[in-house]
């Protein structure tokens, strides 16, 4: 399962408030992709609903991973932080053996799988 904060779950609902019109059955699709420093990377972005999808719904947020996504992100937590910088979305992943200094790129430990 995956988990996301109540600030990430108030930015996400918002988020989707504004795209409504555009998506019919949709939800934050949480993904992980080959390439970065690091060796993977994440990504997110609204999205329709797949066949094989694994569907989560979290403080009223639905969250769609995709199986080979979800080996990776299993445990993992999403948050969302405000700073001076700008804001952004960071996930905290147990699954993770190391990380690159951006935070979007990571290389996984045994794997991946449970």
């Amino acid at each position: 399962m995956i988990n996301l904060t109540p600030k990430a779950a108030d930015k996400v609902k918002g988020i989707l408030e504004q795209e409504k019109a555009n998506l019919s059955d949709g939800g934050l699709r949480i993904y992980v992709q080959g390439g970065g420093c690091s060796g993977f990377s994440y990504g997110m972005v609204l999205d329709e609903v797949a066949e094989g999808d694994q569907i989560f719904e979290i403080q009223g947020v639905k969250v769609i991973v995709d199986p080979m996504s979800l080996r990776y992100l299993e445990g993992a937590e999403v948050d969302y932080k405000d700073d001076l910088m700008g804001g952004g979305f960071a996930i905290k992943n147990p699954n993770a053996s190391s990380t690159c200094g951006c935070g979007h790129s990571f290389s996984a430990g045994e794997g991946g799988q449970h």
